[in-house]
């Protein structure tokens, strides 16, 4: 693999945990990962306790909307991570596929939203490890 890999984040509703670890690995990789998000079945709107987590950690969720899965968006990446959409996610041929089995956030209060947000922390920084290591260049 050569420049810059891309990694597709898949939930069901694409407003709380694909939202949480694209914009935690956006924020970390600094250029060095493109990252984008999607749903299976896209909600209306990010989950209000998960705009307020981020934001406590300095990520503004503001503009974010939920997106829908689509076949471009999928045939972009380099790594698709599934988050509990089980067989409502397509399988594309030829790409990396994680799936990280995580609590849904919707209906949670905020204190276990943090719980999933901080699970979701070490998982995205063990992937931009693995895909961009520090100080060297992008591999997998």
């Amino acid at each position: 693999m050569t420049g810059v890999p891309e990694v597709l984040f898949v939930c069901v509703h694409n407003a709380g945990r694909s939202q949480m670890a694209a914009a935690l690995l956006d924020h970390y990789a600094q250029g060095r990962v493109r990252v984008s998000s999607a749903g299976s079945a896209p909600g209306p709107e990010v989950n209000p306790a998960v705009r307020q987590v981020m934001q406590e950690v300095g990520i503004d969720l503001s503009k974010e909307f939920p997106k829908p899965l689509t076949d471009a968006a999928a045939l972009a990446a380099d790594v698709i991570v599934t988050m509990g959409c089980g067989d409502a996610c397509p399988v594309y041929l030829g790409k990396r596929y994680l799936d990280w089995e995580l609590p849904d956030p919707a209906g949670r209060p905020a204190e276990e939203v943090r719980e999933i947000r901080a699970e979701i922390d070490g998982l995205v920084r063990g992937l931009l490890e693995d895909l961009a290591p520090s100080g060297g260049p992008a591999s997998f």
